[in-house]
């Protein structure tokens, strides 16, 4: 007898870009991307507005079997409701919210076992046994983590640059870009939610100079903390490490000299996780 496949929507959602696939048991119906979904920074109401303004129509044509959403935020029972209540009032279909760091195993190891780890705007990492996360490192954020990410280096960098440390030329060649005052950069590191977001895109600008010695200096030195303050706590030796976010493979190249410098066996570098999200949830 033949069945009718599942239609699931898949959402993976960093704090700066939200991933979405419309699948069924064989191949993806639709794709779409939109503002990023952090409950730490949104409001339910700000993020159903995201929802309906910014995803196309297919995604709403009917009731789907379910909803698959991985968010950076979702770490607490609290935020979790807060975006599993968004989902189900725009899509009427039941929503399974998890955090994006059981998003980033599944789609890195689908079902192996090893050690995931996000570098994009934030980090994060965890030990995942191929079906759950048994250990994690608590990511601490923009403020107080989120050592090797995006806002990290773009808040050392400014942090830099508005001291007179960083070279002068690439302090000229950042105000020329961006046209920003130090009182403009204040203001958007400190009267702004979504300062993280600006802190990492000045990670990017960091990237278009590693060539520099003071960039790439500043870039080593804070991959190597994410590697003493993450994948060293766990048994990484014995375990294959995997690494998905724009830092990670935008920085591929320090990341795999500072992982030998560890001893890691890295097993893969991605930009996102959402390959292979696709494929966990058509094996399952």
């Amino acid at each position: 007898m033949k069945t009718t496949p599942k239609i699931k929507v898949i959402a993976d959602s960093s704090s700066t870009r939200t991933e979405w696939c419309l699948i069924d048991d064989h191949e993806i119906l639709a794709h779409a991307v939109t503002t990023g979904l952090n409950p730490m920074f949104l409001t339910r109401r700000e993020i159903s507005h995201i929802i309906r303004l910014e995803l196309p129509k297919e995604f709403f044509h009917r009731r789907w079997d379910i909803i698959h959403f991985y968010g950076a935020g979702c770490s607490s029972p609290e935020k979790i409701k807060i975006v599993e209540a968004s989902l189900v009032a725009q899509f009427k279909t039941p929503a399974d919210v998890e955090s994006d760091m059981l998003g980033a195993a599944r789609g890195l190891l689908l079902d192996q076992p090893g050690l995931a780890c996000i570098l994009g705007t934030g980090s994060n990492s965890c030990q995942y046994d191929g079906a759950a996360i048994v250990k994690r490192v608590r990511a601490g954020g923009f403020i107080l983590g989120d050592e090797g990410g995006g806002s990290a280096l773009g808040r050392l960098f400014i942090g830099d640059l508005i001291k007179d440390l960083a070279p002068r030329e690439l302090i000229e060649e950042f105000e020329m870009q961006f046209n920003l005052t130090i009182d403009g950069i204040m203001d958007q590191v400190y009267n702004n939610p979504y300062a993280n977001r600006n802190l990492r895109n000045y990670s990017l600008f960091l990237a278009e100079h590693i060539d520099n010695d003071y960039v790439r200096t500043l870039v080593t030195n804070e991959i190597d903390r994410f590697f003493v303050r993450h994948i060293c706590q766990y048994d990484y030796k014995e375990l294959p490490v995997c690494f998905v976010g724009t830092i990670a493979t935008k920085f591929s190249e320090i990341l795999l000299q500072v992982a030998e410098r560890y001893d890691v066996k890295v097993k893969k570098i991605v930009s996102n996780s959402m390959p292979g999200l696709v494929s966990f949830h058509q094996m399952n």
